[in-house]
């Protein structure tokens, strides 16, 4: 059994809050009932079977599976718990687009830009396989896994595509975190695929901290930054001044509220923002004081956002998707958050 605190991917430890309590003691009954609320809108949008999404995204993998993620951090899982059936129909959606050549998608799902259906296809996946070692999944993780791997570009990252080609910071988190997630769970990693991921992700750092969009000349950005640190934290990575100068960017330009509607990368910032300074905060010599902050403004105006059916709303990509991720960022300090869980 590995120690709550410590993941390993490779060689290299990976540390999260040591304070387990305090940070749980963050998660108020208010944050809970939201959370509640916002799942039992997931249930009552999904089809029968088992698929989100409405528009352009209408049965989009990447919703799906965020959907999906934002129920195993509350604690259900296939068949158990009262939303088990529900995760199972996720799961089994998720399972029917898996391809022999390792890709999870295909055009039924609606996916706009494979890469990022793949991966949050395989965190899910990893994720639930994890904590339940259900049957039937392992081999189809594995075979995502080796498609990551193997489209992996020479600088290191990953793009929209299965193929090596170019590679940008929010495509490239995806795949981090699915490969991290099957590493916790067991799956073989190769080293060389992190190290390369490693070197690419930092020298997309700009000199004032934040990290730009892909290795040409760019400026920082909020979701980039928050994108750029999960993934070095995800992969293991120890060097705490470029960690901590992406953090200093972070909490220099959290979103206006006002960006809650008007900003399409909204929830995608956010969420990558809660994982990168809720990891942050339990690095040896880090402050807590980021997160706790952090937590406390985002979260007073997603429950502030949060409509009466339940949900969160996002015109941009739709409903669902917002409402997952809304879901996900409430529960981050209960750490029973995806590739944080163990």
């Amino acid at each position: 059994m590995i120690d709550r605190r410590t993941l390993l991917l490779g060689s290299v430890p990976i540390l999260w809050p040591l304070d387990l309590s305090a940070q749980q003691s963050m998660l108020t009954v208010e944050h809970r009932q939201a959370v509640s609320r916002g799942l039992r809108f997931l249930v009552n949008t999904q089809t029968d079977d088992g698929a989100f999404g409405s528009a352009e995204y209408e049965r989009n993998l990447a919703v799906i599976s965020l959907a999906g993620l934002a129920f195993v951090s509350a604690g259900h899982l296939p068949e158990r718990g009262p939303y088990g059936k529900h995760v199972s129909l996720m799961v089994d959606f998720v399972m029917r687009h898996a391809q022999e050549t390792g890709v999870i998608g295909s055009r039924e799902s609606n996916d706009r830009g494979p890469m990022y259906g793949h991966g949050f296809s395989t965190l899910f996946l990893a994720q639930v396989f994890g904590a339940s070692r259900q049957k039937g999944l392992r081999s189809v993780i594995e075979n995502g896994v080796k498609l990551i791997v193997r489209t992996q570009n020479d600088e290191g990252g990953w793009r929209y595509e299965p193929q090596k080609a170019d590679a940008d910071i929010s495509v490239t988190v995806c795949q981090v975190l699915a490969l991290r997630a099957a590493r916790n769970a067991g799956l073989y990693v190769p080293p060389a695929t992190i190290d390369a991921c490693r070197r690419y992700v930092t020298a997309l750092q700009n000199s004032d901290g934040g990290f730009r969009y892909t290795s040409q000349p760019g400026e920082s950005a909020y979701g980039r930054t928050a994108s750029a640190l999960v993934s070095l934290q995800s992969l293991g990575w120890d060097k705490k001044q470029v960690l901590k100068r992406g953090v200093d960017f972070l909490m220099q330009h959290i979103p206006p509220n006002q960006d809650y509607a008007g900003d399409p990368h909204y929830f995608y910032g956010q969420y990558y923002a809660a994982h990168a300074l809720y990891q942050s905060s339990g690095n040896a010599g880090s402050s807590a004081k980021p997160w706790k902050a952090w937590y406390a403004q985002t979260s007073t105006l997603l429950l502030e956002k949060q409509q009466t059916n339940g949900a969160w709303q996002d015109d941009f990509i739709c409903d669902p998707y917002a409402t997952a991720m809304a879901c996900l960022i409430l529960q981050m300090p209960s750490s029973h958050l995806p590739a944080l869980r163990k």
